[in-house]
């Protein structure tokens, strides 16, 4: 620096070849000559203070260190003396002293050889081989689980394993893995390694029939060894055995795609747009389909890449037909789900949608140009709707050699005009916004499921894993709107509303003869789950060696 400078004020050198010569960038030195102009005192050769050369807690401890290791003690014991001495140092600092002192480190040790002191506590395995209900009494913190068993014995989960072929063992069984794979789902747990903080409550494994519910490691690997074709055919026997339930209407879905991200340097992970940070970034991509009546997930697939996303929507509808006899009859979803040219081929099929339109320059000019006297106002029936009485002008369009209805609208509460795509000749454009408008019940969902179900806590950067995980988002999704029905007031709360209110409570559980007695700690909602009737009607539960299951308050 005293150079660069002597070289600029006294040899008076150009700025910017001094600054190259000296390896500043041009502004940088202009800085540095600036400062030195109104420095007073500027200082060039200034000595640097040395800090202290001793580290007084080592030295202090260094020979009984020493002394403590020529008796064989690790760097935890001798920090432990050190404790005791009231001299404080950590292990780490205590293997430092160790290693200048020319100490190597002690050979591992069996577990009989260490002293015994206070350590983890070792659980015992999940084994269903294990499991035995005797008369005893326990409290457990998941109370809310064993409201779902009603619907899970009707609705036969343990069958579904065994539909869709899942793998198991002789220590736990398909059955069983499934049961305990929906639990996570359906207690909130956002990561399959925060099982470990309930490892050690006995109402959790008691719910998967279990004589504990299986560690991070069993439940982070189980989905390895499934395949996107038996990810489908848990689906279809989902859709067979919730049949009866009324879940899925079928008269009209809302479609989306929803991007999961992922923050690791996979290579094999492809970037996607994610609507929640507007960008690209890496992700995993999932398709799914939404019940519009029922308000449950009925599909999913995230076993998809680059390219693959226009015809994911003719899988759902081959997924449909194969398992319900016929095609999907109306499908809404937004303009980025599929091309125009597949448009054509919904309706070739005779499948009714209702989509938006992109906003092209030109689009947007010849909506610029219409008259006034060409829009018209429609009403919609939504009473909690600010904007009721929107603009509307409706003209047929040509596409891909297909002649659909398009609709501009305005005073939608939008800056700029929606346009709107269908090829639904009977629905009028009231009904046609109203609908669209529900398409919202997706979204609503998808961030449900993002902040309940936690979709966007990425499993794994193996899509085929996510894949089961949105699979398990599915079932887990219908079962809570099969207990929303049951519970007076709840029939359109989200799935986080009803774990807080209702789920989410201590019990006591009793084994006493063929009897497993599940009794509610009081709270302010239990009056709801007392007049849902739930507690009145004994169960019978085939992975408990049929015993019976009574709730209580």
């Amino acid at each position: 620096m005293y150079e660069a400078l002597r070289a600029y004020f006294l040899d008076r050198r150009p700025s910017h070849a001094v600054a190259r010569a000296f390896g500043y960038s041009p502004g940088s030195f202009r800085v540095l000559c600036h400062a030195f102009r109104r420095d007073p005192a500027p200082q060039f050769f200034a000595s640097p203070q040395s800090g202290p050369r001793t580290q007084p807690k080592k030295a202090r401890a260094r020979d009984l260190v020493v002394t403590l290791r020529k008796q064989n003690h690790s760097v935890y014991e001798i920090a432990e003396t050190l404790k005791e001495r009231q001299i404080v140092l950590s292990p780490t600092a205590v293997r430092e002293v160790l290693r200048a002192e020319g100490f190597a480190p002690l050979p591992r040790r069996l577990d009989e050889e260490r002293p015994g002191r206070l350590g983890p506590t070792v659980e015992a395995v999940a084994d269903v081989r294990a499991f035995v209900l005797e008369g005893r009494r326990f409290s457990t913190a998941c109370g809310g689980l064993f409201l779902f068993v009603a619907d899970l014995v009707r609705l036969e989960i343990a069958s579904l394993a065994t539909a869709a072929r899942l793998p198991g063992s002789g220590m736990i069984p398909a059955g069983h893995a499934l049961r305990a794979a929906l639990a996570l789902k359906l207690w909130s747990i956002e990561r399959k390694s925060h099982i470990m903080a309930l490892v050690a409550d006995e109402g959790l494994g008691l719910f998967c029939g279990l004589n504990v519910i299986p560690k991070k490691s069993y439940l982070s690997e189980y989905s390895s060894r499934v395949d996107h074709a038996k990810t489908t055919q848990l689906l279809a026997a989902w859709h067979r055995h919730a049949a009866g339930e009324q879940l899925f209407a079928g008269a009209s879905f809302n479609l989306d795609f929803h991007s999961v991200p992922y923050y690791g340097a996979d290579p094999q992970v492809q970037r996607h747009y994610v609507s929640a940070r507007s960008r690209r970034q890496p992700s995993v991509l999932a398709f799914l389909a939404q019940d519009a009546q029922g308000r449950a997930f009925c599909y999913s697939n995230a076993d998809l890449r680059k390219g693959e996303e226009p015809e994911e929507v003719f899988q759902f509808v081959s997924f449909w037909k194969k398992h319900h006899g016929d095609y999907p009859r109306h499908l809404v979803f937004d303009s980025r789900l599929t091309t125009y040219r597949n448009l054509g081929r919904l309706d070739d099929l005779g499948i009714k949608f209702i989509t938006l339109r992109r906003r092209s320059p030109k689009l947007l000019g010849d909506i610029a140009a219409l008259p006034p006297s060409a829009w018209r106002r429609v009403t919609l029936d939504v009473p909690a709707r600010k904007y009721k009485t929107p603009r509307v002008v409706e003209a047929p369009v040509r596409l891909e050699g297909h002649t659909f209805r398009q609709l501009f609208v305005l005073d939608l509460g939008h800056e700029e005009p929606t346009i709107l795509l269908t090829n639904d000749a009977r629905i009028t454009p009231a009904k046609l916004l109203t609908r669209y408008a529900q398409r919202m019940l997706i979204e609503n969902a998808l961030s449900d499921a993002v902040r309940f179900f936690h979709m966007d806590a990425l499993s794994s950067a193996v899509g085929l894993k996510v894949d089961f995980d949105m699979a398990l988002l599915v079932i887990a999704s219908g079962l809570y709107r099969l207990l929303a029905r049951r519970m007076r007031g709840y029939t359109d709360a989200q799935a986080r509303h009803i774990f807080r209110d209702l789920i989410d409570t201590p019990a006591d559980v009793t084994v006493a003869g063929r009897e497993v007695q599940v009794r509610f700690h009081r709270r302010a909602h239990l009056p709801i789950i007392l007049a849902s009737g739930l507690l009145d009607s004994p169960v019978t539960v085939p992975w408990w060696s049929d015993f019976s299951l009574r709730l209580s308050a």
